[in-house]
């Protein structure tokens, strides 16, 4: 057990350097490109910036669509319902892109979320699994779609050329990953790993059930018309978070077509899901619009506001949704901790 410590103690001081290093990064961004500059981008966007806010409900709502098609085999009497699940949807986001994890500890505790509502646990964890799934294949046709159309915009291929050759190299992942998840049993695998390293009686290899895991994802992929269902929602939500960027810009003092702010939003999501391992995707996000918006005619000062503007909506969301699990959570425990004395006169 020791060296499964010392790996868990290494992996956090890798993850606290890489946000060190992302929050470093967000700093040198601002300094470079001028903050007075950003500051009065801001100035001319006014109060009407918050707007953004509620259009992310939107399409977190598309997307929490997508995981209820999944999840719905499992939970045929709907006890997790839409509200819970979009509250689910929003902790799983915040914990990703606020808490130094990378980008799968949202995951883990939406899975344990849904499971309270849900007692098919395995089947609320394939949801999300295969969610994920999806939500990789559709970046990619999204991303390649942004990429096509940056070219277009662009001078010239360079870096829009790097990343639709990252987004042509990707193509094979998720097929791979498919066909894992489909004919490999990972999560029974998984589980016999970790009995062998945890031993049979420790609490995390008792509540393993990787072949129910295994058995639910494949019973989510041999329902393809539920599958596209699924795509069609997380690619509608994709399509519509183009307006966050479309309306921002207009409002900071650079309108751009509909085509640039798509191209400008699945680029920088390229580069954020590229480097997951930074947890918030703290710098990369930033760089990533600041690159891409320079390269649609955006202005650094402008196009780093935009950054600025994702990065404080994020907070805007993710902190209420913070907070509110963490009083869940509390709530919970204390439900717990109250002793059942039975019924009176017992």
């Amino acid at each position: 057990m020791s060296h499964v410590r010392t790996h868990t103690r290494t992996m956090g001081w890798l993850t606290w350097t890489a946000s060190l290093a992302g929050l470093a990064l967000v700093a040198a961004l601002v300094v470079a490109e001028g903050w007075s500059g950003i500051a009065a981008a801001f100035e001319r966007a006014g109060w009407a910036l918050l707007l953004v806010v509620p259009a992310r409900v939107v399409t977190q709502v598309l997307d929490t669509r997508a995981w209820r098609v999944l999840l719905a085999p499992f939970d045929p009497g709907r006890a997790a319902g839409p509200v819970f699940l979009l509250w689910v949807a929003f902790v799983r986001e915040a914990v990703n892109r606020l808490l130094p994890v990378a980008n799968i500890g949202g995951e883990v505790v939406g899975v344990r979320l849904a499971s309270l509502r849900v007692p098919d646990t395995a089947g609320v964890a394939a949801s999300v699994i295969v969610e994920v799934l999806l939500t990789i294949v559709v970046l990619v046709l999204f991303c390649g779609a942004g990429a096509v159309l940056m070219l277009k915009l662009a001078a010239g291929p360079g870096l829009v050329g790097v990343v639709v050759a990252g987004v042509l190299l990707a193509l094979p992942l998720p097929v791979l990953a498919w066909w894992l998840l489909r004919h490999g049993a990972p999560f029974a695998r998984l589980e016999q790993w970790a009995l062998r390293l945890l031993g049979p009686r420790h609490s995390i290899a008792l509540h393993l059930d990787g072949a129910g895991i295994d058995a639910a994802i494949g019973r989510l992929f041999r329902q393809h018309g539920r599958l596209a269902r699924a795509a069609a929602w997380s690619l509608l939500a994709n399509v519509l978070g183009t307006f966050e960027t479309w309306y921002a810009l207009a409002l900071l003092g650079h309108p751009v077509g509909l085509q640039a702010a798509l191209a400008i939003e699945a680029l920088t999501q390229a580069v954020r899901h590229a480097g997951f391992m930074v947890p918030a995707g703290l710098g990369v996000q930033e760089a990533g619009v600041l690159l891409f918006g320079q390269l649609a005619g955006v202005g650094g000062d402008v196009a780093l506001s935009l950054a600025l503007v994702k990065r404080l909506r994020e907070v805007a969301t993710g902190v209420p949704a913070l907070v509110s699990w963490h009083w869940f959570e509390v709530r919970r425990l204390r439900l717990l901790r109250v002793p059942d004395y039975g019924p009176p006169g017992i």
